[in-house]
C-alpha cells in the first residue's frame, strides 16, 4: 500500500502526466454523459422493450461496447463500432489490394491518407447504420416517439445527429491519444465496457444471496476466482512473446565500426488481437438475420440451436471458426518473406539459418507453433461466458469471463498502465511495479 501511494505522488508530481490524466478523465466524462442524451423527440421511460431487446444476443454485444448508449437511445447509441468495422475493412484492403500495399509503404504520409479513407468509410458505414438502427428503434419502441412528431420527419434529423455522435466520440478518442494517455479509442471501448460492470456486478451479488438453489456466498466465490484465474491466463496470453535472436554484421562506416549487435524479433503468441472473435462472431450472427423475421420454432434443430449461444453445437462451431481465423488473421498481418527481405537488406541473419527462403521458412514454422496453443486458448476465452453460464452466472456478469470485452480490457489496461510507467521512467521514477517493468503488448490493438 505504501509502495501505491508512492506511485501516485510520483505520477501527480509530474506536470505533463498529470495533465495527461486530468485530460484524459475530462474526455471521458463528456463521452460517458453524452450516453445519457437521449435523441430529441424520444420519452426515455418508454424504452423497456428496445433495453429488454439488448440483454442478449449481437444486441447485447453492440450496447456493451457503446456503453448502454444503444439501449438508452442516445446519440452516440452507434458508438465506436462503425470506425472499428471501417478499420478492419481498411486492414483487409491494405494486404489484398496493391493501391492500399503501396500507400501502407509510405510511412507518415501513406498512413494519414489511410485514415483519411477509414474516416469517410466509417461516414458511408454510419449512413447505413444510424437508418438502420430508427428501424429498429421504431419496431421496439415506437411509442416512446412524443405525439405530433411524424416518425419520417424525425428519421431524417436522428439520423446526422447519430451520424455526428459517433463521429465525435472519433474526435474524443483522437483527442485522447494526442493530447491524454493515448489509445484514445481503445480507452473508449473499454470504458463502454466498464461501465455495465457495476450493474451486472450487483445483479450477480443479488442473484446468488436471493435464490435458494443458487449456491449463495459459496458459488460467489467460486465465481470470483474463476474469473481472477481467467484474467490472469488472459494476461499471460496478451504480453506472451517468441524472442527469434538476429545477429547483425558489422560493417565499416567511415571511420567507425558499427553493427554486430544481437537483436530480438518479438513474435507474439497473440498476434492476430481480438479480431478472429470479432470474425467468428459476425458468421454466427448470420443465421440470427435470416431467422430474426420467420418463425424460429419453424426452424430446423441446428439452426435453433445456433440462435442459442449456450448450446454446444453454437459454441464447437464458434470454437472452430476462431481457430481458423487466427490462422487467417494472422497470415494476412505477418508476411515471413518481406520480415526475411528486410533482415537480409539490413544485414541480418538468424544465427544458424541462411539468409532469404529459408530465414521466411523458419519464421513461419516458428510463427505456425505459436498459433496454434493461442489459437487455442483464444477460443476457450471466446466460449468461457458460456460455460459461465453453466454455473447459472447471468448473462450480463457472464460476459466479463471471456470473449471479446475481457481481452480489449486486459490489452487497455496493460497499455495504459505502460504509457504511465514510460513517463515515469522518462523523469527518472521507479516504474508501477516494484518486481520489474511493466512489458506491455508492444503494439496498439488492430482497432
Amino acid at each position: 500500500m505504501k509502495k501505491f501511494i508512492e506511485t501516485l505522488k510520483n505520477i501527480w508530481k509530474i506536470e505533463d502526466l498529470r495533465q495527461r490524466i486530468l485530460i484524459t478523465f475530462l474526455f471521458v466524462a463528456i463521452y460517458r454523459f453524452g450516453s445519457f442524451v437521449v435523441l430529441p423527440g424520444i420519452n426515455p421511460s418508454m424504452l423497456d422493450k428496445l433495453q429488454s431487446q439488448t440483454q442478449g444476443g449481437l444486441m447485447s454485444l453492440l450496447d456493451m461496447f457503446s456503453g448502454g448508449a444503444f439501449s438508452n437511445a442516445s446519440i452516440f447509441a452507434l458508438g465506436i463500432m462503425p470506425y472499428i468495422s471501417a478499420s478492419i475493412v481498411m486492414q483487409l484492403l491494405a494486404v489484398a489490394v496493391p493501391y492500399f500495399q503501396k500507400m501502407q509503404r509510405e510511412g507518415e504520409s501513406g498512413r494519414k491518407k489511410i485514415m483519411t479513407y477509414t474516416r469517410y468509410l466509417t461516414v458511408g458505414i454510419l449512413l447505413f447504420q444510424a437508418p438502420s438502427y430508427l428501424i429498429n428503434l421504431k419496431m421496439q419502441a415506437g411509442q416512446a416517439l412524443a405525439s405530433g412528431i411524424n416518425w419520417t420527419i424525425f428519421s431524417i434529423p436522428a439520423c446526422f445527429i447519430l451520424a455526428a455522435g459517433s463521429m465525435f466520440i472519433l474526435w474524443l478518442g483522437e483527442r485522447i491519444t494526442d493530447k491524454g494517455i493515448g489509445n484514445g479509442i481503445s480507452l473508449i471501448i473499454m470504458i463502454g465496457i466498464i461501465a455495465r460492470l457495476p450493474q451486472a456486478f450487483i445483479q450477480e451479488v443479488g442473484s446468488r444471496f436471493t435464490a435458494i438453489t443458487s449456491g449463495g456466498l459459496v458459488m460467489f466465490l467460486v465465481e470470483i476466482i474463476i474469473l481472477y484465474a481467467v484474467v490472469c491466463a488472459s494476461i499471460i496470453l496478451v504480453q506472451g512473446v517468441r524472442k527469434i535472436p538476429v545477429q547483425y554484421a558489422k560493417r565499416l562506416v567511415g571511420n567507425s565500426q558499427v553493427g554486430g549487435a544481437r537483436q530480438y524479433i518479438p513474435l507474439k503468441l497473440f498476434a492476430a488481437n481480438v479480431m478472429p472473435i470479432i470474425f467468428a462472431q459476425a458468421l454466427m450472427f448470420i443465421p440470427l438475420a435470416f431467422v430474426q423475421y420467420a418463425a424460429p420454432e419453424n426452424a430446423s434443430w441446428f439452426v435453433r440451436s445456433l440462435l442459442n449461444h449456450h448450446s454446444w453445437t453454437y459454441n464447437i462451431i464458434f470454437a472452430v471458426l476462431i481457430i481458423l481465423f487466427t490462422y487467417f488473421y494472422t497470415a494476412i498481418t505477418l508476411n515471413p518473406t518481406q520480415m526475411a527481405e528486410d533482415m537480409k537488406r539490413n544485414n541480418g541473419f538468424i544465427p544458424g539459418i541462411k539468409p532469404g527462403k529459408p530465414t521466411a521458412d523458419y519464421i513461419d514454422t516458428i510463427m505456425s507453433r505459436i498459433t496454434f496453443p493461442g489459437s487455442l486458448f483464444i477460443a476457450f476465452i471466446a466460449v468461457m461466458p458460456a460455460l459461465a453460464g453453466l454455473l447459472n452466472v447471468q448473462d450480463a456478469f457472464s460476459q466479463f469471463f471471456g470473449g471479446t470485452s475481457l481481452l480489449i480490457l486486459v490489452g487497455v489496461v496493460i497499455d495504459t498502465l505502460q504509457q504511465i510507467e514510460s513517463h515515469l521512467l522518462m523523469k527518472h521514477y521507479d516504474g508501477l511495479l516494484s518486481s520489474g517493468r511493466i512489458h506491455g503488448r508492444g503494439v496498439v490493438a488492430a482497432y
